[in-house]
């Protein structure tokens, strides 16, 4: 698992060093006009390749994966045009983007932004759309930033962006003679359309100009070759986006085919000025999705909601949805705390029936046979991770519908049914039982009989009632001032008068109430009630203690209900499949009884029996003047890595404010190089994070360690000159679109203190993923990996980048730096200024590092650090790269700009060195 980890985490810092040529020998495509205005035809049965063998770059660009498209389809012969883009965009969503002349590349959109766009192209021009949501969210600018409920439909034939696969080989046969607006030649700025230009393949500017978004999640590679692979079917732990080609501001020898992201972390809502798209059209038959888990898939299923939705539902983020992938026969599930709603399924060939989640949401029970089939069964348990460890079989004949109790003694165990055929026979129904085994440490007890009948549909908490629904409603009732359900009065509820009507999906609700939500098939008493007509399944039904209807809510049009449960943990929330006109369960959906609301949570091809898990682990008070979805929210879903581990530091900061006396700050340097633990100094922190600024790196100590960590005594913060050509861009990735720091800053910090229940928000929206937690909790925000060496010394922008609008970034991030260090100079806080180790190879080119600058302007940089050296005394340089004549070998580094644990063992030595000497 730490392997794992280690490759994805460095690909998010790692940098490819091949001087490999722009892509790979190959065929040249053939491509001819379409009749599609702006799109050539590109003809299928070819084989695009993903991915390098390159051991140099970066882990999720490797190995290479060849990719066998059997379609043709159509791709933008340019990049989408400014004119073209505000065309459509300004009517439909009010976004107008910049652009010089109307012939420029549409930049500074979303990934969101970019799909709706190839929607209004479809629908202009009286077609199905590709993309499909069923909610948006606008910036001021009216940048979406997020899609609610997104799902790309690779059935559709329509427009669309390219998948990676798509773009990469129509990419591969552009040939290097055609070149493309680079750092070498653009002067740092766009340029119109096709002024560079393959005449063998007929595409413009694939390398260079602006980037371009593509359809795919950044998932990974295999080594084989699949058939029309369309990406991941996920956002997966880091949630982004792939980007390709390149852009003016990239070196040419920097871009590479399989290269597929930018400088920072992409995410859907990510936008910038050097990013744009083109478009694709066309459908793709027989789509195969290739999972996390490396097993590829033709059907995948879509989470259509996202955590913050489901907490205003069920007023928390601990929430997990269990449910059968009937298409696959496992048990899939989500995990709304784990920082994005993704769908994982556990690969099992035992078959997953009526799955449900332990008390403490750790574990799952289920069986192997369906509510109204007889025959045997059985009961398995096993963790709810994606592995589905901890695998444990109940040793009985037969065992069915478990379900998960607390008794008042404390026990957790499961009550479950001898058979779950039919209930309509009555000598059947009788002759099956109703037990109950105790669970514990992983083990199940000795069985005990409860009572005669199948009632598989629950047993209330009191233990006074149990219920089925297999054909009939029927219901156990002790009898009145009896404790004993073995004396209890055996009944049929749902009847017209003396007749009983047919009912099914029982489910007695895992509260007090005793109320019993079932399926009928349109009876006449159902109708009364409701005061409609409805068909079989159309309305969901509840009964209360004694069997009378107290509530009923239709299904939405076009869908009927099957597989009704209870959600556990929660009141009024109930959860269901959505079954359409065709009778394949398409959807999952959550019952607000409360609110007479239904909110679809996913979507497939056929979902099955859905239980819901909620935990409540704090209940703050209605009257306290907190936004509870902006306050302690440092990561929404949707955001990236860098988000999450941003995040979850912050999470630790508040947690450790009264213990901090070292706040390490700064770039993927800090985090990787700064072992916290290992320092001696004092209790240190490591907020580090991935991309950078000057701004980014001091908002944090400046808002956040001056104004609440009380015992600060020092600051180490990274010194990170390439990328001074930065001011204030990573701070708006990063800081300006995440609500707790826009919470935090409009209410001025906190300076007069912390309002109350502050700290329990912060807790109440941790809803970070198990590996966060498994990277940063133990080491306090470190992380790094064992050694690949430095390689070789590539500089990804043109090191030139210092001209005028260079220089005026560079004195923006000195002053910055200065005026930081004049505020901490009275408060008696050390600042210590770390100069990261970078490739000695870089001693052989113009640049100082890995962005630049030119060594002579580096140097310049140095002489302004050492004179505020000199003059402020609190003020400390520690340059460990030495303009490349620094002493970290090869097995002290994870690529050209990272260390590895090695590395970051010796440079936390001399950091901590320098610490102690200081008062």
């Amino acid at each position: 698992m730490r392997y794992l980890i280690a490759i994805l985490l460095v690909s998010l810092y790692a940098c490819t060093d091949s001087n490999s040529t722009y892509g790979f020998e190959s065929d040249v495509v053939k491509t001819v006009e379409d009749s599609l205005s702006g799109m050539l035809r590109v003809s299928g049965n070819v084989t695009a390749h993903l991915g390098t063998n390159d051991i140099t770059a970066k882990a999720t660009e490797r190995p290479q994966m060849d990719v066998l498209l059997t379609y043709d389809f159509s791709i933008g012969k340019s990049e989408v045009t400014c004119g073209d883009f505000n065309a459509l965009m300004k009517p439909a969503t009010g976004l107008k983007v910049k652009c010089i002349t109307n012939m420029y590349p549409a930049t500074d959109v979303t990934y969101y932004d970019a799909a709706l766009y190839a929607n209004e192209r479809s629908k202009s021009e009286g077609m199905d759309t590709a993309y499909t949501y069923v909610g948006t969210q606008f910036d001021h600018e009216k940048h979406c930033t997020n899609l609610d409920g997104f799902a790309f439909h690779p059935e559709v034939k329509a427009y669309r962006l390219p998948t990676e696969a798509e773009w990469s080989l129509v990419a591969q046969s552009y040939k290097k003679h055609a070149g493309g607006w680079t750092s070498e030649n653009s002067d740092y700025t766009l340029h119109e359309v096709c002024n560079k230009y393959d005449s063998q393949t007929n595409v413009c500017d694939m390398i260079g100009n602006a980037m371009e978004w593509v359809n795919d999640w950044y998932g990974e590679f295999l080594d084989t070759t699949l058939t029309n692979y369309v990406g991941s079917p996920d956002a997966g732990m880091f949630g982004m986006r792939v980007v390709k080609g390149g852009s003016y501001k990239n070196a040419a020898s920097s871009i590479h085919i399989y290269n597929r992201g930018d400088v920072y972390p992409v995410t859907c809502s990510s936008h910038v000025d050097y990013v744009g798209f083109r478009l694709a059209y066309g459908s793709i038959p027989d789509a195969v999705w290739l999972g996390s888990n490396g097993h590829p898939a033709t059907s995948r299923v879509v989470s259509l909601i996202n955590s913050t939705a489901i907490r205003s539902q069920t007023g928390t983020y601990k929430v997990k949805l269990a449910f059968r992938d009937d298409l696959t026969g496992n048990l899939a599930y989500i995990d709304y705390s784990s920082g994005a709603s993704v769908v994982n399924e556990i690969v099992d060939n035992i078959p997953v029936y009526h799955p449900e989640i332990s008390p403490d949401g750790k574990k799952v029970a289920f069986c192997t046979n369906i509510e109204g089939l007889s025959g045997k069964s059985e009961i398995y348990v096993r963790d709810l991770n994606t592995s589905g460890t901890n695998l444990v079989k109940l040793d009985v004949e037969s065992a069915a519908i478990p379900r998960w109790r607390v008794l008042e003694n404390g026990d957790t165990v499961i009550t479950y049914v001898t058979d779950v055929s039919n209930n309509k026979d009555d000598a059947t129904f009788k002759a099956a039982s109703t037990w109950q085994v105790k669970f514990a440490d992983g083990k199940f007890g000795k069985p005990e009989k409860l009572f005669d009948g199948a009632y598989h549909g629950g047993v209330s908490e009191d233990d006074r009632l149990a219920v089925t629904g297999a054909r009939l409603l029927r219901a156990r009732v002790a009898k009145a001032g009896s404790t004993v359900m073995s004396d209890a009065v055996d009944t049929i509820w749902y009847k017209d008068g003396d007749e009983a009507e047919q009912a099914c999906n029982a489910s007695l609700a895992k509260d007090s109430s005793k109320r019993t939500l079932f399926l009928d098939f349109g009876g006449k008493t159902g109708q009364a009630f409701a005061e409609t007509k409805y068909a079989v399944h159309e309305r969901l039904l509840i009964v209360d203690s004694t069997g009378a209807l107290v509530q009923s809510i239709g299904a939405p049009s076009g869908f009927t209900f099957d597989h009704s449960e209870w959600a556990s943990g929660v009141r009024n929330i109930a959860v269901a499949t959505l079954t359409n006109v065709n009778g394949a369960h398409t959807k999952i959906a959550l019952i607000n009884l409360s609110k007479n609301e239904i909110i679809e949570l996913a979507e497939g091809d056929e979902l099955w029996h859905p239980c819901l898990w909620v935990k409540k682990d704090f209940d703050l008070n209605d009257d306290l003047q907190l936004n509870l979805d902006s306050a302690g929210v440092y990561y929404r879903e949707g955001q990236d890595w860098a988000h999450i581990s941003m995040g979850y530091k912050m999470s630790l900061l508040w947690r450790y404010r009264n213990d901090v006396e070292i706040l390490c700050v700064g770039s993927s340097r800090t985090e990787n190089s700064v072992v916290v633990t290992s320092i001696t100094a004092g209790f240190a922190l490591n907020t580090g994070h991935s991309g950078n600024d000057m701004n980014a790196s001091l908002y944090v100590a400046e808002n956040y360690g001056l104004n609440h960590l009380n015992k600060l005594k020092s600051i180490v913060v990274s010194l990170d000159l390439d990328l001074w050509h930065n001011s204030t861009e990573y701070t708006e990735i990063l800081i300006a679109t995440t609500p707790g720091f826009v919470y935090d800053a409009s209410h001025g910090f906190w300076t007069s203190g912390l309002p109350d229940g502050f700290l329990d928000a912060v807790a109440l929206s941790s809803q970070y993923s198990d590996v966060a937690r498994t990277i940063y909790e133990p080491s306090r925000g470190f992380f790094s990996a064992d050694g690949s060496g430095w390689g070789t010394a590539s500089v990804e922008l043109d090191s030139n980048w210092h001209g005028d609008a260079g220089m005026q970034k560079i004195e923006w991030n000195i002053k910055r730096l200065k005026d930081f260090i004049v505020k901490t100079e009275p408060l008696g806080v050390n600042i210590v200024g770390v100069i990261f180790p970078q490739n000695p190879g870089y001693r052989n080119t113009g640049s100082w590092g890995r962005y630049g600058p030119r060594r002579s302007v580096a140097k310049d940089i140095m002489d302004s650090l050492n004179k505020f050296q000199k003059q402020y005394p609190h003020f400390h340089v520690l340059d460990e790269n030495k303009n490349g004549e620094h002493d970290y070998a090869d097995d002290c580094a994870v690529n050209t700009d990272h260390l590895s644990l090695i590395g970051a063992a010796k440079v936390t030595g001399r950091i901590d060195s320098l610490l102690k000497t200081l008062k």
